[in-house]
């Protein structure tokens, strides 16, 4: 395979990826090899990634893509054109990994689906994400990660009882999707070291979303029980939920086990719950749910967030307050576990980015580089990767095939 970079580093050192991907779940995917070390080599269309335009710019750079696309390589191709493909497809010949999010069938019509890449590349190993699999009469569907909650019945969970299904203002279900991909191209991986062979990791938006429904999954086979949305609260668990305070705030407590709900009860100076019938025990607490956050509601309501938080945490009861991002800023913890790091970046100085999750003790994830514009590697790449010399360069970007930031 291709040469490890310069700067290589973690568990993912000499594996090559190249990303054939769009908007968030695959870009994500190959972000999270990347920060642990395999160079990712990302492959965008003319105009670029659509993720470019997404989130918040300053001037015309775009913070997300700074942090989406770091320790990656950024080359700009025309698959519409012959030798656009033929580019793509020499490249797939030399790298371990190949993640993709088109619609089904597509990199197929291209030249560029499993079949034909692993006939040179028995290795390589094809991560494919999309809303609904590769197969099912669903697959030709086009699907975001919106559009496959509501399909998974997350939607139908999510928000308050009394009003239409609600969203969480993130791509949830995309990163989600991207943990499941990269944990797939990593057995696979693993599992090529014994066989020599790689494989197709298949991997649907609205499966990973589905994954989170497992504890009704079987509730609703067996007692017919469908779940509907319950606002702030826990299904069956209390208290554990999003409790009013004094100074207009809200705090988050969740003292799921017996225990801990003793602990909870001691600092309320409420005692006489731990034998009221509707509270004794864990069931007991999930049958009468809003009688038993009603009762912590209305004893926070009598403290501030802060008071109500350090009595709390003294008293080794889950709590936290409901942070902003500001307030992440200040928080001593995010500093201590390096979860906002400063990376340098060419036109901003630096831009602050979320860390490197997980944490490895012996191989530890790095961000070596701020995402790169678009076309900013493509000579650099082609040349490194296919021995491409300066005059046939020059002639595939003359022509349209390829771009560059040159």
């Amino acid at each position: 395979m291709s040469r490890a970079r310069p700067e290589a580093f973690g568990p993912l050192a000499g594996i090559t990826v190249l990303e054939l991907c769009s908007t968030i779940a695959g870009p994500a995917c190959a972000r999270l090899m990347a920060d642990f070390g395999a160079r990712v080599i990302k492959v965008e269309p003319p105009g670029g990634d659509s993720m470019r335009s997404m989130g918040k710019h300053v001037g015309d750079t775009s913070l997300y893509a700074a942090s989406l696309l770091r320790n990656k390589e950024a080359v700009a191709v025309d698959l519409k054109k012959k030798d656009g493909r033929a580019l793509v497809r020499a490249l797939a010949d030399k790298v371990d990994v190949l993640v993709e999010n088109y619609r089904p069938g597509v990199l197929e019509r291209l030249g560029l689906g499993y079949e034909e890449l692993s006939r040179t590349n028995p290795g390589l190993v094809m991560v494919r994400i999309s809303g609904f699999g590769q197969t099912g009469p669903y697959a030709q569907r086009p699907g975001y990660g919106a559009i496959c909650e509501a399909m998974a019945g997350v939607r139908h969970m999510t928000g308050d009882p009394d009003r239409p299904p609600a969203r969480v203002a993130l791509a949830t279900t995309d990163y989600l999707t991207a943990v499941y991909a990269a944990y797939g191209a990593a057995m696979a991986l693993f599992n090529r070291a014994t066989s020599g062979r790689g494989q197709v990791v298949d991997c649907a938006l609205y499966e990973a979303a589905f994954s989170q429904m497992e504890a009704y999954t079987n509730a609703y086979e067996k007692l017919g029980y469908v779940p509907g949305r319950v606002g702030p609260n826990l299904p069956t668990m209390a208290p554990n939920s999003l409790y009013p305070t004094r100074d207009g705030s809200y705090i988050l407590i969740a003292a799921n086990s017996d225990p801990t709900f003793k602990r909870l009860v001691d600092v309320m100076g409420q005692p006489e719950l731990l034998t009221d019938p509707r509270f004794d025990s864990i069931r007991a607490r999930g049958a009468n749910l809003a009688e038993c956050n009603a009762v912590v509601a209305d004893w926070t309501r009598r403290h501030d967030a802060a008071e109500i938080e350090s009595r709390l945490i003294a008293a080794e009861v889950p709590v936290s307050r409901v942070n902003t991002i500001a307030d992440i800023y200040a928080d001593a913890h995010y500093q201590a576990r390096e979860m906002l790091l400063r990376v340098p970046h060419p036109t901003l100085g630096h831009t602050t980015q979320h860390g490197i999750v997980p944490k490895l003790s012996a191989t530890p994830g790095r961000v070596v580089r701020s995402g790169p514009d678009y076309g900013q590697d493509t000579r650099e790449v082609l040349a490194d990767m296919l021995g491409l010399d300066e005059r046939e360069l020059d002639r595939l970007e003359r022509e349209g095939v390829v771009r560059s930031a040159h």
